[in-house]
C-alpha cells in the first residue's frame, strides 16, 4: 500500500484529528472493527462510524452512518405489484410539444404494467381532476385512451393534484405494494397552497402513510425549490428534465425503480445513548425527540445502498473506556418474502490517548459517505449564497468541495476502497462544473441542475436525468 502524501490536504478535518490523518490512511484496512452487516431477507443493515476509537479526555463530534442495502431481486418477474398515480400538469404553459410528450411518456410507462398493478391518472390546471380512477392494469387500452385526449389550459393547482393522486393511491393501498405518486409539472403552483414548506409538509405526511412522491420538473419555468422539497420530504426522486423529448426516458427510469423495489413500509428508530446528544441527520427530514431519532424511508430498491448520516456530540471519555453511541431498529415489509422483518444493531466507541491507535481505527468507506453528505450540505449553502448575489462565496464553497472530494477519491483509489470511488468522482466533477458556471447569466438553468443533484445525493437516487447536476 502506498500513498502520495503531497496529494493530501485538510480533507478529513471535520471527521479526523489532523495529526492522525496520515497514519489512518496507511493502516485503516488492517484494523479489525466490529462492523458486520445484519441480514434479514431482502435487506442488509450496517451501522458504522469513521472513527471507532476517539482521543480520550475530549468532547467530540462523531458522524454515524445507518446503511440499508437492498439485495438483488432473484427474478425480475417476481417483483411486487405497483400502486402508482400519475399526476400530470395540464396548465396553459404545457401547451404544444410539452403536453404531447407528457401524454406519450405516460402511455409508454403504463404499457409496462402487469395485470396485478394498480394505476390512476390525475390532471390538474385550475382544479385537479381524476382522468383514470385507480384500477388494475388489465385493460391498458381503456386506461391510455383518456390520457391521449388531455389538453393544456388554465392555472396550476399543483397541491390539489398531488392530494388527489394520493387519494387514488389510498383506494388500493397495501403495504405489500409499491405505493407512489409521480408528479410532472412545468410551472409555478399558483392556485391553492404553493410554498415549498407547504408542499414539503404534504410529502412528509404521505411518507408516514407509506406513500412516496417523485417529481419531474419540465423546462425552465417550474419552481425547483417547491418540486425538490416535495420529493425530498416525500422520500422520492426529483429530476430536472430540460427538454420534453427526454420525458419518455425519464419516466422509463422511474418505472425501472418502481419495478425493482425489494422492501418498503420502513419504520426506523435510533435510540441514542444517555449523555450523547443527537444533533441532526444530514440531508434528511428526520424527527428528533429527546434521545430518539426517526428516519424517513418508504422503499429500498434492488442493489441500492440507502444511508443516513447522523451527527452526534459525544462527551469526553477516559483512556480505555467504551461508550455506547446508539442502537438501531429497522422494521419493514420484505416484499420479496411478503413478510414483516426487523433488523437491529448498535455501535459504540472506545477511547485512547494513543493518537496512532486512533488513526488506525479510521474507516475510509464510512469517511467517504460522510464527506459526500457534508459536501452536499455545502452545495445547498452555495446555492443560497448565489441567490443572495455572493458569487465569490458560492464558488469558494463549491471549489472547496471539489478539492476535498478529489483528495479523498485519490486516497480511496490508492487503497483499494473501490466501492466509493465512483461516487466521489461524480461529486467532485459536479462541484467543479458548478463552480465554473456559478456566475453564468442563466442562473435559472444552473440552479435547477444544482437542486436536482442535491436531491440525487440526499436520497441516493439510482438514476439521474441528462440535466441533473450540471449543464452540458
Amino acid at each position: 500500500m502506498s500513498l502520495s502524501f503531497n496529494r493530501l490536504s485538510s480533507t478529513t478535518a471535520l471527521l479526523l484529528p489532523k495529526l492522525a490523518i496520515f497514519n489512518c490512511l496507511m493502516a485503516w484496512l488492517a484494523f479489525e472493527t466490529n462492523l458486520s452487516p445484519v441480514h434479514a431477507g431482502s435487506v442488509d443493515l450496517e451501522v458504522s462510524t469513521a472513527r471507532p476509537i476517539l482521543l480520550s479526555e475530549k468532547k467530540q463530534t462523531v458522524y454515524v452512518t445507518i446503511s440499508l442495502t437492498g439485495k438483488s431481486m432473484p427474478r425480475p418477474n417476481d417483483r411486487p405489484p405497483i400502486n402508482v398515480a400519475l399526476v400530470i400538469d395540464t396548465s396553459g404553459s404545457m401547451k404544444g410539444e410539452k403536453i404531447v410528450q407528457a401524454r406519450e411518456a405516460a402511455v409508454q410507462a403504463i404499457h409496462r404494467l402487469e395485470a396485478d398493478d394498480i394505476v390512476a391518472v390525475v390532471n390538474y390546471d385550475k382544479d385537479a381532476n381524476v382522468v383514470v380512477p385507480a384500477t388494475k392494469a388489465t385493460d391498458v387500452a381503456s386506461i391510455t385512451q383518456p390520457i391521449e385526449t388531455l389538453q393544456a389550459g388554465g392555472n396550476t393547482a399543483l397541491f390539489a393534484g398531488v392530494t388527489k393522486g394520493a387519494h387514488e393511491i389510498r383506494k388500493f393501498f397495501d403495504e405489500t405494494r409499491v405505493n407512489r405518486v409521480l408528479l410532472l409539472s412545468d410551472g409555478q403552483a399558483n392556485r391553492g397552497p404553493s410554498s415549498p414548506s407547504e408542499l414539503g409538509r404534504l410529502g412528509a405526511s404521505l411518507v408516514k402513510e407509506g406513500i412516496s412522491v417523485s417529481t419531474f420538473g419540465l423546462g425552465l419555468g417550474y419552481n425547483e425549490d417547491l418540486m425538490s422539497e416535495l420529493a425530498f420530504s416525500g422520500s422520492g426522486n426529483h429530476l430536472f428534465v430540460e427538454s420534453s423529448n427526454d420525458l419518455s426516458e425519464t419516466f422509463a427510469n422511474e418505472f425501472n425503480d418502481l419495478m425493482s423495489v425489494v422492501a418498503g413500509d420502513f419504520e426506523i428508530e435510533l435510540n441514542v445513548a444517555d449523555g450523547v446528544r443527537p444533533v441532526r441527520v444530514l440531508n434528511a427530514e428526520a424527527d428528533i425527540e429527546g434521545q430518539s431519532v426517526y428516519l424517513p424511508l418508504t422503499q429500498i430498491y434492488s442493489k441500492q445502498k440507502r444511508y443516513f448520516v447522523v451527527e452526534l456530540e459525544v462527551p469526553s471519555g477516559k483512556k480505555g473506556e467504551t461508550k455506547d453511541l446508539l442502537s438501531v431498529s429497522a422494521s419493514f415489509m420484505d416484499l420479496m418474502q411478503q413478510s414483516s422483518s426487523t433488523l437491529t444493531s448498535s455501535i459504540d466507541v472506545k477511547f485512547s490517548d494513543d493518537a496512532d491507535m486512533v488513526a488506525k481505527s479510521c474507516n475510509l468507506e464510512t469517511l467517504a459517505l460522510c464527506t459526500v453528505q457534508i459536501a452536499n450540505e455545502r452545495n445547498r449553502n452555495a446555492t443560497a449564497l448565489r441567490d443572495r448575489g455572493d458569487v465569490d462565496g458560492a464558488r469558494a464553497l463549491l471549489n472547496k468541495n471539489a478539492e476535498q472530494l478529489e483528495d479523498l477519491r485519490f486516497i480511496c483509489a490508492e487503497n483499494g476502497v473501490d466501492t466509493v470511488v465512483d461516487d466521489l468522482t461524480l461529486n467532485l466533477e459536479m462541484n467543479r462544473s458548478q463552480a465554473a458556471q456559478i456566475d453564468d447569466k442563466d442562473w435559472n438553468e444552473s440552479r435547477k441542475s444544482m437542486r436536482s443533484f442535491q436531491n440525487f445525493n440526499s436520497v441516493q437516487q439510482t438514476y439521474r436525468s441528462k440535466t441533473s447536476g450540471a449543464k452540458k
